[in-house]
């Protein structure tokens, strides 16, 4: 038969040429099944590999010198808790770096904010893991599960100062909730998983400006609006309504909670907690003179970070007691510096990441709460940093209760003595500032929350 080839089906065909027409067609028909089943396996199996590979696939961002933004990049690893996902802290590996499953949306946040990634396969992450988990190896791979929910303990009215804490949550775009002394005695702080304490003065003394700013408006107003505060909760002195306060915090930290502190909200909180039965307030502060014998009535078993100091009742003097080492100190500005402790990462997990950073001697910075005195701490604080030569402690950790807290001195890490009604630091500027990393660290840190095993 011309025109037929030799297949099966056209020996069929020559069988008789009335049907060949038919089995031509049929042959047609299941070439053209069997080429698109064919087509379809081999779809199916391409899109599993993809599949396969896109649950494979993780990122990286390394926190070591190669990153550019690391700021950001504490806002992306926020971010990516925040949706649902998990991920890991690889403490002491690279500066401290991030990792978490691979999605087109966290690469896109990475490339907007100008964080440096990776993208592992699944080979490459092991082999990071193996070397991370080996015995030789001071580091560890820290699982983060949660977006903690943040609290920003700060007056709704502007102050003549800026807080670092609020300047690196809002530039990492990481979301708070500011509250205040209503909330607190609310019972509000449950709902939250940390709380920073905004620069506030604790002890009722308006932060001890009333010698050099008592005639400024700013002042005036402060004073009004707390006092206000303080009666509408029955309180007859600021420093009545401050204590209250400081018991509801104490109440959440040692409930579970997590508490960061700058600068005079540090000592001032321990010293109103000390405080409580005198009065540590002079006549300028709340209408009647101070116990000259305060110092004697002070109660260090309501403290939470130090104890054996004294308060200094002289309302001249911008100081609130000799926990602080300002006015000691003795550190030219071109020695100024602390040094980070390292800790093991695999048996301290808290403090290794409450310590996290490319380099370990961070430049020191003033404020009016600038470094705290060794002899003050109480003994189961955990020193993190500290210019051991001046003999000053910079920065310091502790579990209190189920909760922890850590104190760090200082105004802002990017500006060194910084003055009542000075701009705000423009961080743009310092992407990669070891001391702003430090407050990230702690802001964090309750995504984990490990238990505490102490060398």
């Amino acid at each position: 038969m011309r025109g037929v080839k030799a297949s099966g089906w056209g020996i069929c065909a020559g069988l008789s040429s009335g049907w060949g027409w038919v089995f031509l067609l049929v042959e047609g028909v299941g070439r053209w099944i069997g080429r698109a089943v064919g087509f379809v396996v081999v779809v199916f199996l391409s899109m599993e590999g993809m599949l396969f590979w896109g649950r494979a696939q993780y990122v990286l961002i390394p926190m070591d010198e190669e990153q550019v933004q690391h700021l950001q990049a504490y806002g992306v690893m926020y971010r990516v808790l925040a949706a649902g996902s998990e991920g890991w802290w690889l403490l002491n590996y690279r500066g401290g770096s991030f990792a978490f499953p691979y999605r087109a949306d966290f690469v896109a946040d990475c490339q907007r904010r100008g964080v440096v990634y990776h993208v592992l396969s699944t080979a490459q992450w092991n082999r990071i893991l193996e070397e991370i988990h080996r015995e030789d190896r001071n580091m560890d791979a820290l699982r983060l599960v949660k977006a903690p929910r943040i609290a920003v303990y700060a007056p709704p009215d502007i102050e003549p100062w800026d807080d670092a804490v609020l300047l690196a949550l809002n530039f990492v775009d990481i979301p708070y909730d500011r509250i205040y002394d209503d909330e607190v005695l609310a019972g509000k702080l449950v709902e939250y998983d940390w709380l920073h304490l905004h620069h506030e003065d604790f002890t009722g003394q308006y932060g001890k400006f009333w010698a050099a700013y008592r005639h400024t408006q700013w002042y005036q107003e402060r004073v009004r609006f707390l006092e206000a505060i303080a009666r509408k909760h029955g309180f007859q002195k600021v420093s009545q309504l401050k204590l209250a306060v400081a018991r509801k915090i104490k109440e959440f930290l040692a409930g579970g909670g997590y508490l960061f502190a700058m600068c005079s909200a540090t000592d001032t909180y321990d010293i109103a907690l000390a405080a409580h039965r005198t009065d540590i307030c002079q006549s300028m502060f709340d209408g009647d003179p101070a116990d000259p014998n305060a110092n004697d009535h002070l109660d260090f078993s309501q403290t939470i970070a130090f104890q054996n100091f004294h308060v200094i009742l002289n309302p001249y003097v911008y100081e609130f007691s000799d926990i602080d080492m300002t006015h000691r100190r003795k550190v030219p500005r071109e020695r100024d510096f602390f040094v980070l402790y390292e800790f093991s990462a695999k048996l301290d997990p808290i403090p290794t990441m409450l310590t996290q950073n490319h380099t370990r001697v961070i430049k020191g910075f003033m404020g009016q709460t600038t470094a705290f005195d060794r002899t003050k701490l109480k003994p189961y604080v955990v020193v993190l940093g500290e210019n051991r030569q001046a003999g000053e402690v910079r920065y310091l950790f502790a579990q209190y209760g189920q909760g922890f807290f850590a104190f760090l001195g200082g105004h802002d890490p990017e500006d060194y003595q910084h003055f009542v009604g000075d701009p705000p630091t423009d961080l743009s500027r310092h992407p990669s500032s070891p001391g702003y990393r430090l407050i990230l660290n702690n802001v964090l840190f309750p995504a984990a929350k490990p238990k505490k095993k102490k060398t």
